[in-house]
């Protein structure tokens, strides 16, 4: 006989009663009308949820939940929408991606409309153009990418100077990995000839063989534009905080993450949450080089207060693939310019050093994600954690490998042998497939990257993530690549590493909700968890899988409140058009005064 959910939870409430019986659980919201994915493989579906005091209450058929329905009770018609748990940042930036949101987009299609160098230098003249922008001494762009421009090279210092001479011109590489400066821009950071690159990073160089020519690779880049960002006010980086979790919103995220945090965004980010709750919950892993002081308590917790927490630490020991500053085992297939044949990229730090600071995390308990690019990058870790486990046995889930692109075969089931987590990024087949084949890695390491399908074949569980501000946080472009793997061209990138759109959802929530750790609470939805609700205009389930990209969020909900509604969407390239963005734009954006401090 079957036994009702509803009979359940009444025939629980008269087990426990005493000489008070408690009332009944009447609902505070009930959602019903749509198609609803719970992500639970017991009860994959569900007609109706019920939610009461932000977590959900029921989980079963409408006829049934609409028995804790009373007078104050508000309920919601899905009207044929589907609804799924929330979507959850497995790596990104939400900080920084308020930065993104804040610049002048110079994104490739779809995202954007910079596909040659004179596009690229339009796109930045008309965003200085605007009022809100051109009164800060300095022109800024993001998202610019070699790989999609016309030329297949980054812009020269002097074409940047045809923007401005007299101004510092400054725009981020796509990957966030490298930027090309002007001439200004260079001479304000105190760049010249004479400059030595730093340990981690190059100053890439003109024919000469000295001079710089405007592009900065890794550390020679995050020196040059940290300490600018070190000299914004307590305010400024709380506007570019707010507009970071808007962009995340509008894309269906209830959990975001900064992966890679300073102390002062730590601050920043727990002052907020201090004095207000925060739409969605925001988890961040501070730098374990530069950031060690906040990984510790108020703000290192388990538990989140008022949305935000400290959750672990943040180690980086590689580049980036499409930027050429991966450190590989094997060549490239065509060096980036300056490099000789065989160039395989290059490592953030020593071998000792990232021993060091692996062991670090785990003597304190910190869960630890580290940036692994290539594998090389991928050797240095395992071998780190393999040695510090020798002294401190295995922790529990506290290593994950951020990215693991080029990833071997034999290091996923490494993965699997020492419990790291992977997280992948199958985004790389969209935007980047056609160019790891046909200039970064060649064909047949290509169609490996991320390889989720080799991760299930192993029984494992692993996460796909969109790194913002290195992509969009567009959730269901994430979706689409982790299932299709498709590039911009139509190539199926490693049809073998495909999975199915129900591994490609869970990717995103439930398995996410694994990774941190908080899968009690989040990435499905059952009886007991957080009432955090992502509703899609079709079920990614039934949909054709090439059309996965172009189903649109239509509302995210945080503990049973819209967070997010289609109905006032946010768009990224358009946030300075609103009153609110343009005063995010007057005070976040960098003054010229921080370039003339920042050498």
């Amino acid at each position: 006989m079957k036994v009702s959910l509803l009979t359940l939870i009444l025939c629980s409430i008269c087990v426990t009663a005493s000489a008070t019986t408690p009332p009944k659980p009447f609902a505070d919201t009930i959602y019903a009308g749509g198609e609803i994915i719970t992500v639970n493989d017991a009860a994959p579906s569900s007609e109706a949820i019920a939610v009461k005091n932000g977590r959900i209450l029921a989980v079963g058929s409408e006829s049934e939940l609409m028995k804790l329905r009373d007078k104050n009770t508000r309920v919601v018609d899905l009207d044929g929408k589907t609804m799924i748990p929330g979507f959850i940042d497995a790596h990104g930036h939400v900080f920084n991606t308020g930065i993104q949101a804040l610049s002048a987009n110079l994104l490739a299609a779809p995202d954007g409309a910079v596909n040659d160098i004179a596009s690229l230098q339009e796109e930045l003249k008309s965003w200085f153009a605007k009022p809100e922008n051109s009164k800060h001494g300095i022109i800024l762009g993001f998202g610019y990418d070699d790989s999609q421009l016309k030329e297949q090279r980054h812009p020269t210092r002097q074409e940047l100077d045809e923007v401005s001479k007299d101004l510092p011109v400054l725009i981020i590489h796509q990957s966030g990995h490298l930027a090309t400066l002007n001439t200004k821009a260079l001479e304000l950071a105190g760049l010249t000839a004479q400059s030595t690159d730093p340990d981690g990073g190059k100053i890439r160089r003109e024919s000469d063989g000295a001079t710089p020519n405007g592009v900065l690779e890794e550390t020679a880049f995050f020196g040059t534009l940290l300490p600018m960002f070190a000299k914004l006010s307590a305010k400024e980086n709380e506007v570019i905080f707010r507009a970071g979790i808007d962009l995340y919103a509008s894309f269906g995220y209830t959990t975001a993450q900064e992966g890679r945090a300073s102390t002062s965004a730590v601050k920043t980010m727990y002052d907020l949450a201090q004095r207000e709750k925060l739409p969605i919950d925001v988890a961040a892993y501070p730098d374990i080089q530069v950031a060690q002081d906040v990984i510790s308590p108020p703000y290192y917790s388990a538990e989140y207060s008022n949305g935000f927490r400290v959750a672990g630490a943040k180690l980086n020991l590689d580049g980036s693939p499409q930027g050429k500053t991966a450190w590989l085992t094997e060549p490239y297939l065509v060096p980036p310019v300056g490099q000789e044949k065989g160039y395989k990229g290059y490592p953030s730090m020593s071998d000792e050093k990232a021993a060091e600071l692996i062991e670090l995390a785990h003597t304190n308990g910190w869960q630890l994600l580290t940036h692994v690019n290539g594998d090389a990058a991928i050797d240095q870790l395992l071998n780190g954690i393999e040695a510090s486990e020798k002294k401190h046995g295995v922790p529990d889930r506290g290593f994950v490998a951020i990215h693991a692109q080029t990833a071997r075969k034999d290091q996923v089931e490494r993965f699997k042998r020492l419990g790291v987590f992977p997280s992948f990024f199958p985004m790389h087949t969209f935007y980047w497939g056609d160019w790891h084949m046909n200039s970064v890695l060649g064909k047949a390491r290509a169609e490996n990257i991320s390889p989720t399908g080799w991760a299930r074949d192993l029984g494992m569980i692993y996460t796909s993530h969109h790194d913002s501000p290195v992509a969009l946080p567009n959730s269901m472009r994430v979706y689409s690549a982790t299932v299709n793997r498709v590039s911009r061209t139509g190539h199926v990138l490693g049809p073998k590493q495909r999975v199915s759109a129900l591994d490609g959802l869970k990717a995103q929530t439930l398995w996410a909700a694994t990774q941190y750790k908080e899968e009690k609470n989040k990435g499905s939805l059952e009886v007991g968890k957080l009432a955090d609700f992502t509703i899609l205009s079709a079920n990614p389930l039934t949909a054709k899988p090439e059309s996965l990209a172009d189903i649109k969020v239509l509302e995210t909900i945080k503990e049973d409140q819209t967070v997010y509604s289609s109905d006032h969407e946010v768009a990224a390239g358009s946030c300075v058009s609103s009153p609110r963005c343009q005063a995010i734009a007057a005070t976040a954006m960098i003054s010229a005064g921080l370039l003339h401090h920042s050498h």
